[in-house]
């Protein structure tokens, strides 16, 4: 079982994140924007984040790079229905595990989010070279 923090701004899409994750049985925290994403990191200890990255406060690209730098253990997942910032999502390379385009799957989040967590990226290469658009 894995603590896992959702920053997702939309509520629907936040409450099926953390429904899939909690079928996985982990353990969820989920915020609705950086800043609070920002707070709880500092708060707990989390394996997994699983970001947007058209939020307010602070965007999920800037959340990334601050999380991935204070805690480099920690996963990341990026999330993001806008074409134009899969690129910036691609950019971070080694500092994020996976990229998923909205809309994906529960099975796209769950094999994800399960590479993730052991480390790997969805292409089984090092972190930062997976990237979907299921």
């Amino acid at each position: 079982m894995a603590r896992i923090l959702i920053a997702e701004d939309e509520a629907d899409l936040a409450r099926l994140v953390q429904r899939v994750m909690e079928g996985e049985s982990h353990q969820v925290t989920t915020v609705r924007d950086g800043a609070a994403a920002s707070h709880a990191l500092v708060s707990r200890s989390y394996d997994l984040l699983i970001v947007d990255i058209v939020m307010q406060v602070i965007d999920g690209v800037a959340l990334a790079l601050k999380a991935s730098e204070s805690f480099p253990a920690l996963r990341i997942i990026i999330i993001t229905g806008y074409r134009a910032e899969l690129e910036r999502a691609r950019n971070l390379g080694a500092l994020i595990h996976s990229v998923l385009a909205k809309p994906f799957t529960p099975e796209a989040l769950r094999a994800a989010a399960a590479k993730a967590l052991a480390g790997e990226s969805l292409a089984g290469d090092a972190p930062g070279q997976g990237f979907t658009t299921e």
